[in-house]
């Protein structure tokens, strides 16, 4: 359809799983994309943008730690050069850790609320100097758990619930500039992180599961149709919401 052709997204942490799913997806839909990845994951975040290549789009991939100004002010001033505009931000990249209270420790509530709140604002107020005068459209991805409320996950939690507050602030406070604000928050979903950590096929998820609606394990590819319709002028009167994909999982 090509609903986001001559326009440009920037999705952080889009090397492998939901990122690398949203990037191609906006790509299949006539964006260039710049495919963002943490220092570290370059060959994977190669592997995207030739995906997305092969099957006819445009990409480059560029390197930036979400938690640092001087690397985002780098990474948006290379999409310019390369692309010419900045009109889509997907705040994806993020970090989550399970364990009980008694194993919560400084340094992980610290790394979990400097990725995941943090460098959503900080990528948000870099993207929205170099949006045009026709505003542009910020997507930030949360996740289901921050109704479901699962223990185990209190400081992972917290940073989804606080994406979710700057959403709502940021949607109110950016709309005068034309610039919308919104948030996908996926449901259980089969990425590589999930099986790595061995989270599929366990009786946890296959609890989730089986407490599901549509009966099934999200699929990247299901959650990045949400994120692409935020994204593009089909959402044009659409700010301030969060989007729970998820199958129908609700606490």
């Amino acid at each position: 359809m090509n609903t986001l052709a001559d326009k440009v997204a920037v999705v952080t942490g889009a090397a492998q799983g939901l990122g690398a799913a949203f990037a191609k997806n906006l790509a299949a839909e006539g964006a260039a994309v710049v495919v963002n990845y943490y220092p570290g994951d370059k060959e994977r975040a190669a592997a995207v943008v030739a995906a997305i290549e092969d099957a006819g789009g445009r990409a480059i991939a560029l390197p930036a730690d979400v938690t640092k100004e001087s690397d985002l002010r780098t990474l948006f001033d290379e999409t310019v050069g390369a692309f010419g505009a900045v009109d889509i931000l997907v705040n994806n990249a993020g970090v989550y850790a399970f364990g009980p209270l008694e194993e919560t420790t400084e340094e992980d509530f610290r790394r979990q609320f400097d990725t995941n709140v943090l460098g959503v604002l900080l990528a948000s107020k870099e993207a929205v100097k170099h949006f045009g005068r026709d505003g542009g459209s910020i997507v930030n991805i949360s996740t289901a758990a921050a109704q479901l409320i699962q223990p185990n996950l209190s400081v992972y939690t917290a940073t989804k619930s606080a994406v979710e507050a700057v959403t709502r602030v940021l949607a109110k406070e950016l709309g005068p500039k034309n610039i919308r604000v919104n948030a996908v928050a996926p449901g259980v979903t089969e990425t590589e992180g999930s099986h790595s950590q061995g989270l599929v096929g366990s009786a946890y998820i296959n609890s989730l599961v089986a407490d599901t609606p549509l009966g099934r394990l999200g699929q990247p590819e299901d959650v990045a149709l949400a994120v692409t319709f935020l994204a593009s002028p089909q959402a044009r009167w659409v700010t301030g919401e969060v989007i729970v994909a998820s199958g129908g999982l609700r606490p």
